[in-house]
């Protein structure tokens, strides 16, 4: 297993599971999954948070050729949240994927926890936009770090686990704060995505090819969630 050095110059695993690598990608398609509130145990790839990235990454790389894309997954220290364990492992994620792959714009797509640590690190400079599924948007969470950048929340309406109400608040205010921000609710989706599989891969396709740069679009799902003022409703 290959090591890297982190900003303490101690030794540490690298953040960035890599699927794909072409010689020269255009764009980074880099999955986030979920965990819980607090935990240190270690996480690990079989746990099932992680195994339910696996096809929506395969969704999500349906958006564009093969040859012009980086796929990978953040892989977490810690399972818990803790004090933002995750979003730090995303920063060093995509510290990593400039060193492998340059510049390349990276569309970030997590799952609760993930789409909580997601949002949070659109500020980094290489973030082109979030797809956000059932995130856990706790109250309080921060939306400043989205202004100028592109981000779509997709929720089932009968998630027991995190909340649609909460994320389409979020939105709202995310658009205040200057992103081009948009709410989807999937009907009679629940939060592992199990309920309407089949709807949420084809949503996270067809978002992620309008996240896409250029972006954003002035046409297609994501444009219509940014313009509605109500959450879509599929």
């Amino acid at each position: 297993m290959s090591i890297v050095q982190n900003h303490g110059g101690q030794s540490a695993t690298p953040a960035l599971r890599l699927q794909h690598c072409p010689q020269q990608p255009r764009a980074a398609l880099i999955t986030l999954h979920g965990g819980r509130a607090d935990s240190y145990r270690t996480s690990q790839p079989w746990h099932l948070a992680a195994l339910r990235m696996r096809p929506v990454l395969r969704a999500a790389a349906s958006a564009m050729p093969l040859r012009d894309i980086v796929l990978a997954h953040v892989r977490y220290r810690h399972r818990g949240w803790n004090q933002d364990d995750p979003l730090n492992d995303t920063y060093r994620a995509l510290g990593e994927l400039h060193h492998i792959a340059g510049p390349v714009p990276a569309i970030l797509i997590g799952h609760s926890m993930g789409g909580r640590a997601a949002l949070r690190a659109a500020s980094h400079p290489q973030v082109h936009g979030v797809l956000a599924l059932a995130p856990w948007l706790p109250p309080g969470e921060p939306s400043k770090q989205l202004s100028g950048k592109a981000a779509v929340v997709v929720h089932g309406d009968r998630d027991r686990v995190t909340s649609p109400h909460a994320s389409t608040d979020y939105v709202m205010q995310a658009r205040t704060a200057g992103a081009h921000a948009g709410i989807i609710l999937i009907s009679n989706g629940d939060h592992a995505m199990l309920r309407r599989s089949a709807l949420w891969h084809r949503t996270v396709s067809t978002i992620v090819t309008d996240l896409l740069p250029p972006s954003p679009h002035t046409s297609g799902l994501a444009a219509a969630s940014y313009a509605a003022t109500d959450p879509l409703v599929l």
